[in-house]
């Protein structure tokens, strides 16, 4: 027997959907129904679609498929996180991480773009991966939609936020990441407000501009790491094609465009980027437009020769940070148990 390839409908705008059904003969108001379920009720399977007809949900599910992503390995870290690895249509997995912070009534999901990464940064566990292809949107609005669910279950709460800080550079994933966040935002969809939402790019000034140019309402983080050149390219690869001079060009276009906020991301590298005179660079950079700086602890990853900064280096360059009237926070690791922390993820066993 052959095996018929299926599509997956939500690859369909509700347009196509409408052509397909009304083809069959079915009222075109039934596209509307199905493209709710998709995105709105997140269904899963045909047979969840209540309101559709017995005939109409099986001829759904002989022509059509709803490749979700699958819960592969739930790990839980002693301060609450909880990482997730998730199996996709294709047998290739991903990792969202879910960090809850109850005493700030805050529950964030980090979600992944790719599977693996291009950028090859020092630091970072994925970047030792190769990157194997782009997400598909949906698989993006999945994570959050199980993680969601997650935390729910375990908190009795739902996210209250979404990083795209995950596995990969949503900004080299472009489209998926911006129709994932559609799926996200838009009435038809979940109706986040976008200012929950954070996207974090190594820095790809071109796409940085683009995002301007759309005018997009989410927030915006640079990682950052270094505040010069040398530094920065001896860590990310990527500063070579899009050095500082460039990303902050690029930065303030975005911020002129839509005012919306703009982080940066410092790992704090001990006697590497974590001297007062590394903080005066940092300073520099953070004069041209308003920025908010998240100083982060670095995280071991094997084959790395960097280890974090020490508490007092890592407090002397914070301070010097407030000294000049920088909004700063010092962000420590969570998940480092389970290899759910920032520059960690790498699908390991």
């Amino acid at each position: 027997m052959i095996d018929v390839v299926k599509m997956d409908i939500r690859k369909l705008s509700l347009d196509e959907i409408r052509e397909v059904i009304t083809a069959k003969g079915e009222p075109a108001f039934r596209a509307k129904q199905i493209y709710e379920w998709l995105w709105q009720k997140s269904a899963f399977s045909f047979e969840e679609m209540t309101n559709l007809s017995k005939p109409l949900r099986q001829y759904l599910d002989e022509n059509f498929e709803i490749r979700a992503i699958k819960t592969d390995k739930v790990q839980k870290s002693n301060d609450g996180t909880i990482k997730s690895r998730f199996v996709l249509y294709d047998g290739h997995m991903i990792e969202s991480v879910l960090i809850p912070v109850p005493d700030d009534d805050r529950y964030t999901v980090c979600v992944s773009t790719q599977v693996g990464c291009s950028l090859t940064c020092k630091f970072c566990a994925t970047g030792q991966m190769k990157r194997i292809r782009n997400l598909d949107p949906s698989e993006i609005y999945d994570q959050y939609v199980l993680v969601n669910k997650q935390c729910m279950e375990t908190f009795g709460h739902p996210l209250t936020n979404v990083v795209y800080m995950g596995m990969g550079e949503p900004l080299l994933a472009y489209a998926s990441t911006m129709k994932s966040v559609e799926y996200l935002c838009e009435p038809y969809g979940l109706n986040i407000s976008p200012k929950r939402i954070t996207v974090s790019t190594a820095g790809i000034a071109k796409m940085i501009k683009k995002l301007a140019d759309e005018e997009v309402k989410f927030n915006l983080a640079l990682s950052l790491h270094a505040a010069d050149d040398v530094k920065r390219d001896e860590i990310m690869p990527i500063n070579e094609q899009n050095n500082l001079e460039v990303l902050m060009e690029s930065l303030d276009y975005f911020y002129q465009k839509t005012g919306n906020k703009i982080s940066y991301e410092y790992i704090a590298f001990q006697n590497f980027n974590d001297s007062i005179e590394d903080a005066k660079n940092l300073t520099k950079l953070c004069k041209i437009f308003p920025v908010k700086v998240n100083i982060i602890e670095y995280n071991p990853i094997d084959g790395s020769p960097f280890v974090k900064s020490d508490e007092d280096r890592l407090n002397l360059f914070a301070r010097y940070l407030k000294s000049q009237e920088i909004t700063v926070t010092v962000r420590r690791s969570r998940g480092k148990d389970i290899d759910a922390a920032c520059g960690q993820l790498a699908n390991k066993e």
